[in-house]
């Protein structure tokens, strides 16, 4: 399973879900590939905010190393899921689709197309934000098992 977390700017949400991912697949004995990509190109090559490497460390997850791009249409190629964060993420990535498969690869990670908050301009939307991602990447893990 390849599966890309995409938000706006692949430096607070995006790279938490890459990271909560990669790490719940890993002691559920997944073999998958994870990445993270942002719809806007402001961050590319930047390190996540340093609030989510912050959350992420105090959870017990290591995001340091990662490193923003931005999503291309070759995603569709590499990727069997693509998760969004929001409604302009989900907007975003479908004007990009080719063809009714590449949309079809597409959800938003949360249920019932419900968003995943921005936390960038709120310090104390980092956590709740963490556990939310947590919730939904562990959901799709035990479904996917």
């Amino acid at each position: 399973m390849k599966i890309l977390m995409v938000c706006l700017g692949n430096i607070c949400r995006s790279p938490l879900a890459e990271g909560i991912m990669r790490t719940l697949a890993e002691k559920k004995g997944l073999h998958w590939e994870i990445d993270s990509a942002g719809t806007g190109n402001w961050h590319v090559g930047d390190p996540p905010d340093h609030r989510a490497i912050k959350e992420a460390r105090k959870q017990g997850v290591d995001i340091s190393g990662l490193r923003g791009r931005q999503f291309q249409v070759t995603d569709f190629d590499t990727f069997d899921r693509i998760y969004v964060m929001d409604h302009s993420n989900y907007t975003n990535v479908l004007r990009l689709a080719r063809n009714e498969s590449d949309k079809a690869k597409v959800a938003y990670l949360l249920h019932q197309e419900q968003e995943v908050p921005d936390p960038w301009f709120d310090d104390a939307l980092f956590t709740p934000v963490y556990k939310l991602i947590y919730d939904a990447c562990d959901g799709i893990t035990d479904k996917e098992q």
